[in-house]
């Protein structure tokens, strides 16, 4: 099969509808792209721009069959596993990427799709990675609350959540780590859905308002399910100690109108909780709160938001890179912490959750059917 000189066609008045400026970019880019690399960009350009195929003469028709026929072959090649003399199996390596295709997915989509972000969960060891899960009322202070630990501000407006999932990675002496954030608001109606969120969390932040004592009890109701459901979960005949921090949020409105003390919240939640009286307005104690969390999930302080340089995904996944290179050496575990938000971070399947909650028993056959769901 021939090579396709993409800036010929590029150039040529047979494909009109792409961009100037790729056009312009390819013609600084004189050398003929091998075959393996040219169809894809020109699928890319098809599918992006949307135009019919009754608009290419006969010879631009001609080129786009050339094209698919070729990255269906490429695609054929890459699913081939090649067998070494020693009769292992493994799999082809994947052509790197020419920087022409890399400039081309840059102006069709706005960002390199070609590259995505290499920064994954397997990434991080196990035991370095904790679920926080954030429970409470509507209306008192969760988000705000959440916003301090990520982006360290405070907005005035208030807009319901029904869920939201975080997640932060950092990097503090030499060792990485990952804290999950899902925020359970909208799971009010659904007990089985809230259940399977309690039963997957490492770390439980208990919010409530001081001036509404409504949202008191029904943070002392998500404790004692909290409570219940783990106990249950590990066969324990006995209370299980759950990592939990309590938030009785809004401290900074007038005492007068404060519907719950002090007093009556240790005294129905018990000591094993850490209670912090505090304002998400004002960030009254948000960094004993955090702290406190990070000291009960087995986490560093410095994933506290003050005690880390905030950088973005792209700076965080270069400084990886460069302190694995360094590994070993003296200077490798010397720089200050940082982290950063995963921007395309999304919460995992209900049935990745359900095989993390029932462990490597869900993989053997049931030779008989359960009595009971383990989540109800």
């Amino acid at each position: 099969m021939y090579p396709i000189n993409l800036k010929q066609i590029c150039l040529s008045s047979m494909c009109p509808v792409m961009d100037q400026s790729v056009k312009a970019a390819a013609a600084l880019h004189s050398r003929t792209l091998p075959a393996a690399s040219s169809p894809s960009v020109l699928l890319a350009y098809k599918n992006a721009t949307g135009f019919k195929v009754s608009t290419l003469s006969k010879a631009g028709i001609g080129i786009l069959k050339l094209a698919t026929t070729q990255l269906k072959q490429q695609e054929k090649k890459t699913r081939v596993v090649r067998t070494s003399s020693l009769g292992k199996a493994h799999p082809a390596s994947v052509e790197k990427k020419s920087p022409l295709d890399q400039l081309t997915a840059l102006v069709l989509h706005g960002h390199a799709r070609l590259q995505p972000l290499a920064i994954e969960s397997h990434a991080t060891k196990p035991q370095n990675c904790r679920r926080i899960v954030v429970l409470g009322a509507p209306r008192v202070g969760k988000t705000s609350i959440l916003r301090r630990f990520l982006r360290d501000g405070f907005e005035e407006r208030y807009e319901p959540t029904s869920e939201d999932f975080h997640r932060k990675l950092y990097q503090i002496r030499g060792e990485t780590y990952q804290i999950d954030i899902l925020d359970a608001s909208g799971e009010r109606s659904f007990p089985a859905k809230r259940r399977l969120s309690i039963l997957t969390g490492d770390i439980f932040l208990l919010v409530f308002s001081l001036d509404d004592r409504s949202s008191f009890e029904e943070v002392r109701a998500l404790h004692a399910e909290i409570v219940a459901a783990k106990t249950a979960l590990h066969s324990s005949k006995q209370k299980v100690c759950v990592p939990t921090v309590v938030c009785a949020n809004k401290v900074d409105l007038p005492s007068e109108e404060h519907a719950v003390s002090r007093t009556e919240v240790l005294r129905a939640l018990g000591n094993g909780c850490a209670l912090f009286e505090t304002s998400a307005k004002d960030g009254v104690n948000m960094e004993q709160v955090f702290e406190a969390l990070a000291r009960r999930g087995g986490l560093p302080l410095e994933t506290g938001p003050s005690q880390h340089r905030k950088v973005s995904i792209r700076s965080y996944q270069a400084l990886r890179a460069a302190r694995q290179a360094e590994k070993g050496s003296k200077a490798a575990g010397c720089d200050a912490p940082c982290g950063a938000l995963y921007p395309l971070a999304r919460r995992p399947s209900f049935g990745t959750d359900l095989r993390l909650v029932l462990g490597p028993k869900s993989n053997r056959k049931q030779s008989k059917a359960l009595d009971k769901c383990q989540i109800q």
